[in-house]
């Protein structure tokens, strides 16, 4: 028996379904975690209660997801999304069931889940369920679809995103079925939202290991946003902050990826084209020191960028005297070099 310590808040989730005579089990990324000797950012819960049943148990619940089985229980330390047993439909739209059914038991709902890693739960002893062989995958460090790779794949699109960026962060393989199923499937990331295909590049490349982005440029993953394959070495990504700006602007200018084809955020954007404005803050000559120069209005601002620019080449010039030198040549009416 695995003696791994459980937050409060999920064991209280567990004892309640468990003493009212349901199934209930810690299941999917927190199992992984476990096994892989980290602590889970979080624990989702499944369980053979119905999503009604699960209300009725206990005091402050969400309806997250309803007519998918989702709820979350709110706990003194925390929010517990509890998931009933399910079984899917059809895919019409490559990305969310047609309907759902709760008549199936949890190998049956384990079996509808994405990668091995991914489809294990605790028992009552926190014995480990794992009928997929997930346990031997994250052992050798392996992504692998849960049966047929195809199949997972039409069913949710987004999961070939998914499969590399579990790669990219626990530093695994994919497995040569698995990949060569998302070649075949590639042009059906068409049908996921822009939103979420940001959401997955985003994490790829805040990733310990960010080169994996490129991947989804030579396996056509994002074919349908920039119809380019093609891709550089991008090793240099995780020697930048692992921050969102620069990492994206590292992406961008190493690639020509371009940004505008996602839905992203105004200060993304700016962040990533116009990276002297976020250096103008961190000048070693502000704008009133350059007022006493003899600038005055947009000359201020417009001096400011182009120190900026000079910065971004030759950082080791952002020092006062540096830029005042700078400032007064611009002033002579000669370029800032």
């Amino acid at each position: 028996m695995a003696l791994w310590s459980i937050p409060v808040g999920v064991a209280f989730c567990l004892e309640r379904l468990r003493q009212s005579g349901h199934a209930a089990h810690p299941v999917g990324g927190c199992v992984r975690d476990l096994l892989r000797g980290e602590r889970p950012e979080d624990y989702d819960v499944c369980t053979s209660a119905l999503p009604e049943q699960v209300m009725d148990l206990f005091d402050r619940t969400i309806p997250t997801g309803l007519k998918h089985g989702t709820v979350t229980v709110l706990t003194e330390d925390g929010p517990v999304e509890v998931t009933t047993f399910r079984r899917e439909g059809g895919y019409a739209d490559g990305r969310h069931p047609d309907g759902v059914a709760f008549d199936v038991g949890l190998e049956e709902d384990l079996a509808r889940r994405d990668f091995t890693v991914n489809a294990m739960a605790l028992g009552p002893d926190r014995e480990i369920i794992d009928p997929f062989g997930g346990r031997v995958d994250l052992a050798a460090g392996i992504i692998r679809c849960v049966g047929d790779p195809d199949t997972r794949f039409r069913e949710d699109a987004l999961r070939m995103l998914r499969a590399v960026r579990f790669a990219a962060k626990l530093d695994y393989i994919i497995e040569p079925d698995t990949r060569a199923a998302i070649l075949r499937n590639a042009g059906r990331m068409a049908l996921v939202s822009g939103e979420r295909i940001k959401g997955e590049v985003e994490k790829i490349l805040l990733s310990p290991r960010p080169a994996w982005v490129g991947e989804l440029l030579r396996w056509g993953l994002l074919v349908h946003l920039w119809p380019v394959r093609d891709c550089p070495d991008l090793t240099g990504l995780a020697e930048l902050p692992q921050e969102p700006i620069p990492r994206w602007r590292g992406f961008c200018q190493a690639t020509g990826f371009p940004l505008e084809c996602l839905p992203v955020e105004r200060a993304l954007k700016r962040g990533v084209y116009h990276p002297e404005l976020e250096v103008i803050r961190r000048l070693a000559l502000s704008g009133g020191e350059l007022a006493t120069l003899g600038l005055k209005g947009a000359e201020i601002g417009a001096v400011q960028r182009e120190l900026a620019v000079h910065v971004l080449d030759h950082p080791e010039d952002n020092l006062r005297e540096v830029l005042v030198e700078l400032a007064q040549q611009r002033l002579e009416g000669r370029k800032i070099p």
